[in-house]
């Protein structure tokens, strides 16, 4: 579905920020861009949105450059109009494009458990429901590409577990592609198909792990999982600058 191809980024105070980043994306995978803060995982996300422009190599699409509507971007923070219900949130990209559907904001709300806060502001909502929010914000112009940068980040652990099991059973259901952003091992192996470790700045792809961890709902409590974990630790030690 994307192909990065010797993809460099230098942002205009000459930080280098990726540096020959070269990866394919097939449809229907859910890859988690893994890596220590300040890597360039962010960077990469908005250059897979369009967001920003490469200053080398390219992002290439195979059906050619997504149309309007056509990728989802969550934010780390839930980014909601104080003002707006949860359903005039969600419908705000279908205003955009002119295209007004309350059936399918109705449908958004209610694939992330949210059929009945439709009427609720955001001051209302906890934390949780407020990136429950937004994922439906991204998902009700049916997109084929869902970009995520670190949605869960803020929560507490519990809402954060709920949340992680709610978008795989979501992204198992919908064969959306997927490609989200943590610095989480224990995040990444639970939920991705695929992990691209990246190294620190400049970014560069230090490692391609597939995830062949077992189950579903108990996939955290077998010893594949803790496995994975350990295995990716590993490889980000390795990849981490001594300290001096």
């Amino acid at each position: 579905m994307i192909t990065v191809d010797g993809v460099s980024k230098t942002f205009p105070n000459g930080t280098l920020a990726l540096e020959g980043i070269s990866a394919g994306i097939a449809a229907g995978e859910f890859v988690a861009l893994l890596g220590p803060s300040g890597c360039g995982k962010s960077t990469l996300l908005r250059l897979l949105a369009g967001l920003e422009e490469p200053s080398a190599g390219a992002v290439r699409f195979a059906d050619g450059r997504p149309k309007p509507g056509e990728i989802g971007f969550v934010f780390q923070d839930a980014t909601l109009m104080p003002w707006a219900t949860a359903a005039q949130n969600v419908a705000l990209p279908l205003r955009l494009q002119r295209r007004p559907d309350p059936e399918a904001v109705a449908a958004a709300l209610a694939q992330v458990g949210l059929a009945e806060f439709a009427k609720a502001k955001p001051a209302a909502l906890s934390g949780g429901m407020r990136m429950r929010v937004s994922i439906a914000r991204a998902l009700v112009s049916k997109p084929k590409l869902l970009l995520m940068d670190e949605p869960f980040a803020a929560l507490d652990e519990f809402t954060r577990q709920k949340l992680q099991e709610d978008l795989r059973a979501l992204w198992r259901r919908s064969g959306l592609t997927v490609v989200f952003v943590t610095h989480s091992t224990y995040e990444a192996a639970y939920l991705a198909s695929r992990v691209l470790l990246m190294s620190p700045r400049p970014g560069r792809i230090a490692a391609d792990f597939a995830n062949t961890v077992p189950g579903e709902a108990d996939r955290r409590d077998g010893a594949g999982y803790a496995e994975f974990v350990t295995k990716m630790s590993r490889q980000l030690r390795a990849e981490m600058v001594p300290s001096l």
